[in-house]
């Protein structure tokens, strides 16, 4: 299911603030080492990322998924200069690209790559983050929300990206959008987050957690 015309699609693009140079070569490099490069972001997402960043004043960023390392580098282009981003990743070729495109930036400095399971890798944080954006494996989201939301700060923002799936969640069938379905309504009935569901490229969930 197509959740947006293309024409659209394209218009919102076109209307939305270009990505940096660094981050224009880091998805032409994507292209041409990768089969598939359908998991970037894309400038859309990712510019609704640099704005909540800046909106929020975000200075300590968790993100799960990097893949070829586009959103970060975008999240840490909008971080102040003493930001810092963790990112976690466990595909060793991704780690590549995402490496190169982080040394070849100046804003590269404020992003730490951390390599293995994220379950694992979360265990090993103890700081608390004002922002975390999770775009991994899908059968686990549910999963990464218990993980990732203790260590949220009240007030912080948890964003999440593929919640609608193409369309899948709405008759869940296979273990993905099953697993998607089951994180939306585990959100929509937990007391302690206030959240909206948008339906940019492939839905995207913004979480609060509340204060007090």
């Amino acid at each position: 299911m197509k959740l947006v015309d293309q024409k659209i699609e394209k218009y919102t693009k076109d209307h939305t603030t270009k990505s940096s140079a660094d981050i224009q070569k880091l998805v032409q490099k994507s292209d041409r080492e990768l089969e598939h490069i359908d998991m970037l972001s894309g400038r859309v997402v990712g510019q609704l990322l640099a704005m909540l960043v800046k909106i929020s004043g975000a200075q300590r960023v968790l993100e799960i998924g990097t893949f070829t390392g586009c959103s970060a580098l975008k999240m840490a282009e909008a971080l102040p200069r003493d930001g810092k981003l963790i990112t976690c990743e466990y595909n060793r070729r991704y780690e590549a690209i995402a490496r190169s495109g982080f040394g070849s930036s100046s804003h590269g400095l404020k992003i730490t790559l951390k390599m293995g399971p994220a379950l694992e890798t979360i265990k090993t944080f103890n700081d608390p983050f004002d922002l975390i954006f999770l775009d991994a494996d899908k059968t686990n989201y549910p999963n990464y929300y218990h993980a990732v939301l203790p260590l949220l700060k009240a007030g912080g923002i948890l964003v999440i990206d593929n919640v609608l799936w193409e369309g899948a969640v709405l008759d869940p069938k296979d273990e993905k959008s099953q697993a998607i379905d089951q994180l939306n309504k585990m959100i929509a009935e937990d007391d302690s987050v206030e959240q909206v569901m948008l339906t940019v490229r492939d839905g995207v969930t913004i979480v609060r957690k509340k204060e007090g």
